[in-house]
């Protein structure tokens, strides 16, 4: 299974600082003269593939092996477009590194056997670079490039394609290993119960499990920080000079935004399955969210749903968690499971205000919960037991966090999971 290690590098010189700033600054220069050209042709109706060999033209800066990492990657972007574009979505062609005048996104990619990565008590990786940098920096024909490795490598095994990449946000030098993990590292699950997850507009995963387990991940502070800082890059996107469409200040917002929705998500996604695994969860179902934003009218959970959640990258991340437990994610229709009844089934009848579920024949209950555990009946194809107190965790910019019991209940209709022990008192209750 692929995994990535994710950890900063650190110059151990102010020269050695700027010459990997300039060599970051060459590869960007590099992907958006190859990209200039391909975009050209290709809106002139040409063909992309047929560009002038940009590899020899940097090859003294960047080295051979990583001038050709930055073209392939350039290559593989613009297949992907083609492949998307030929499914009928609506996708632009690949975008370009930033510009001189606003500022190039830095970053670039080395080829996996031009690297060597050591770890222990003094980590570090070593990278190559061409000539004239050499000579510029004053480093020997077969030197390279040392940097100092901050943080612990999560995973070892056969080592990828190495990304660097600047965050100017913080002055930080990011990198990003990918690897081939053995599958003997993945476990398998406990049991073959189901849980079913209801991605929602204000609590951004409720999952219902077979066993009777309630998780709800509230959202609307994470959201209303997302959307503060969309507010502030339209609001400086407005003054920008005619002609100009970014500027750094801009992007490194947009850089902060992603930054912490993914942090969010990457700690709710392990959060997760660290809970699901010991219930003996070995199925996640999922629903799809495909054609949603096409269709619903309201405007804002559309931001929530697809700008906030970024739902294709959601699963991936989601995916490769579950695979390290042994637990597989599907991802099902979940048409009507928001307006159907749990309890009856009713669909036309019922109604929604906030979070709470009502309907006819007397359930009440949180409406994404009871979406979950809708959706998680039709794909298990049979009733879901007596329902737990729902489990409610809230962010605090590090880790989620369960919140005390709210007066809400999640169905005053089901019977409540009993805690209390045969002599009366209170089970221990620990997080998992």
């Amino acid at each position: 299974m692929r995994r990535t290690n994710t950890f900063v590098v650190r110059p151990l010189s102010d020269d050695d600082k700027q010459l990997l700033r300039d060599l970051l600054d060459a590869s960007a220069s590099l992907w958006n003269e190859l990209n200039y050209d391909r975009r050209q042709q290709f809106f002139d109706g040409d063909s992309v593939w047929d560009t002038a060999d940009y590899r020899k033209k940097y090859v003294d800066v960047l080295g051979s092996a990583t001038a050709q990492q930055i073209i392939r990657k350039n290559k593989s972007a613009w297949r992907s477009f083609f492949a998307a574009h030929e499914t009928g979505e609506n996708t632009a062609p690949p975008g370009y590194w930033g510009n001189e005048d606003d500022g190039r996104e830095l970053r670039t990619y080395i080829r996996n056997d031009q690297y060597t990565l050591e770890t222990g008590k003094r980590s570090r990786v070593e990278i190559p670079v061409g000539h004239e940098l050499k000579d510029e920096y004053g480093l020997g024909y077969y030197d390279r490039l040392r940097l100092e490795v901050c943080g612990t490598l999560k995973w070892d095994g056969e080592q990828g394609r190495l990304e660097i990449q600047y965050d100017e946000t913080d002055d930080t030098f990011r990198a990003f290993q990918p690897v081939t993990v053995p599958d003997s590292r993945q476990d398998s699950p406990l049991a073959s119960h189901e849980a079913a997850l209801d991605v929602g507009a204000n609590n951004l995963v409720a999952c219902t499990t077979t066993t009777g387990q309630h998780y709800l991940y509230e959202g609307r502070d994470l959201f209303d920080r997302f959307r503060e800082t969309t507010e502030e890059i339209a609001r400086l996107q407005s003054k920008l000079r005619e002609g100009r469409y970014s500027s750094q200040r801009i992007r490194r917002l947009y850089r902060t935004r992603t930054r912490r929705r993914d942090h969010a998500q990457d700690a709710l996604v392990r959060d997760l399955m660290e809970r699901l695994y010991p219930d003996g969860v070995a199925t996640v179902y999922v629903g799809d969210l495909t054609g949603v934003l096409s269709t619903h009218w309201c405007a804002e959970v559309n931001a929530k749903t697809h700008q906030f959640w970024a739902f294709r990258a959601f699963i991936e991340r989601l995916s490769h968690t579950a695979e390290e437990y042994g637990i597989t994610v599907e991802v099902r229709s979940e048409a009507n499971t928001t307006r159907t009844c749990p309890a009856c089934g009713e669909r036309d009848e019922t109604e929604r205000d906030g979070d709470v579920f009502r309907c006819p024949c007397g359930y009440e209950g949180h409406a994404d919960l009871s979406a979950s555990r809708t959706f998680l009946e039709r794909q298990a194809g049979e009733p879901v037991r007596s329902m737990a107190r729902p489990v409610r965790l809230t962010w605090d910019d590090h880790i989620w966090s369960e919140l005390p019991h709210s007066p809400e209940r999640a169905n005053p209709n089901e019977e409540r999971t009993n805690r209390s022990t045969g002599d009366g008192k209170l089970a221990s209750v620990g997080t998992v």
